[in-house]
């Protein structure tokens, strides 16, 4: 105990204890400890692995503002000695962070480092991890020709890797190339093995219900349910894999107009206001559409208010078109007085943004609700 040898067993502990269970006071006692060691025995290196693997555990827990701050310390101890690997790795916590609280440029700056240093590391999996950080800030902007390009590079790096290639099948969806996205997502789902794993979690039960909701496809929402129950079913399971779970089942519940389920996941979910998941979706605005399904539509038009601010001041303009044309939607079925009028001009900001894009499912189902307007 309070060994120098102890101090490096304690940092692999808490990362291990951190990413498999619910136990979040545990590993928080053994970073701490490690810590302590670590500036004792004036150990750089340990300390800033401590703290790497710290920003891991605490975005596998929801706690975003906790692991980037843990993250930009490594950046910092980084300039006092040279461990690349402990680099890469805060900036890909970092940029992660960042793009779930919205802040896309310094999610950008971070992502761009990311991949300066992963190129000097060579080693393959955080390589593809910094094209994957890249391609998904394109993406969040709309800019489909340089996250596919991004995405492109991680896949010649590992063919294989479940980040790259689930921002490649959302893309393809995006801009309705379906058979492109369908065959990423075929070999996405057969990559992934059942159970309470985060691949489960976010490329099965989350992507495929976002997806169907793109689409308008759902033949799989079945699988994606399947799926969430698994992962749910682990009483230990970690905040962010059940929250990606939850988040698929609540996507389910809205295509299937299931008001019981929508008003179990709206509960649930309600911490997950002013951030986006991985997959991109606002969750204000997951919670307006489950509103919605529930019937209370004043309470969805607040969240649709709080996610095209989101959206705007983060500058997520594929997201700020989807929430335009849900909340629209919201508008027509409630039809109280200015609810058309304003309902024309969500859908025709919706429209300018999915045609400057490319965004064509989105552009045909906008085109639809403006001719029932018509009508």
């Amino acid at each position: 105990p309070d060994s120098h040898e102890a101090g490096r067993l304690l940092c692999r502990y808490g990362l291990a204890q951190g990413r498999e269970t619910s136990d979040y006071e545990s590993t928080q006692e053994a970073f701490g400890l490690a810590l302590s060691i670590a500036r004792r025995e004036g150990d750089v290196a340990l300390e800033m692995w401590t703290l790497v693997n710290a920003a891991n555990v605490d975005r596998f827990h929801n706690r975003y503002q906790e692991s980037l701050g843990q993250a930009l310390r490594v950046i910092e101890l980084a300039r006092l000695t040279d461990d690349l690997r402990a680099e890469v790795d805060a900036h890909y916590w970092a940029g992660g962070n960042l793009m779930t609280m919205g802040d896309l440029e310094a999610a950008r700056l971070h992502s761009a480092a990311m991949l300066t240093l992963a190129k000097r590391l060579r080693a393959r999996y955080w390589l593809a991890g910094a094209f994957f950080r890249n391609a998904m800030v394109s993406y969040l902007e709309g800019e489909w020709m340089t996250a596919r390009d991004y995405a492109d590079q991680g896949l010649s790096t590992s063919f294989m890797d479940h980040r790259v290639l689930s921002i490649r099948a959302l893309l393809e969806y995006q801009v309705g190339e379906f058979s492109q996205g369908e065959a990423h997502l075929e070999r996405l789902i057969g990559l992934t093995s059942p159970g309470p794993t985060g691949d489960y979690a976010y490329y099965t039960a989350m992507m495929i219900p976002q997806i169907s909701h793109i689409s308008g496809e759902v033949d799989r929402l079945d699988v994606a349910e399947v799926a969430a129950e698994a992962v749910l079913s682990v009483p230990s399971v970690t905040p962010f894999f059940s929250t990606s779970a939850r988040i698929g089942l609540a996507l389910i519940a809205v295509q299937r107009g299931d008001v019981a389920a929508a008003k179990e996941q709206y509960t649930l979910l309600d911490s997950e206001q002013s951030s986006v998941s991985q997959t991109g979706l606002a969750g204000d605005r997951l919670l307006g559409m489950l509103a919605q399904t529930m019937g209370n539509l004043d309470q969805a038009t607040g969240h649709f208010e709080d996610a095209l601010t989101f959206c705007r001041k983060a500058g997520y303009r594929p997201e700020l078109a989807w929430t335009c044309c849900d909340y629209a939607d919201t508008l027509l079925q409630r039809n109280d007085a200015g609810d058309r009028g304003k309902a024309t001009a969500l859908l025709d900001e919706s429209l300018a943004i999915s045609s400057e894009l490319g965004m064509r499912p989105l552009m045909e189902r906008v085109l639809s609700r403006r001719e029932i307007l018509k009508a």
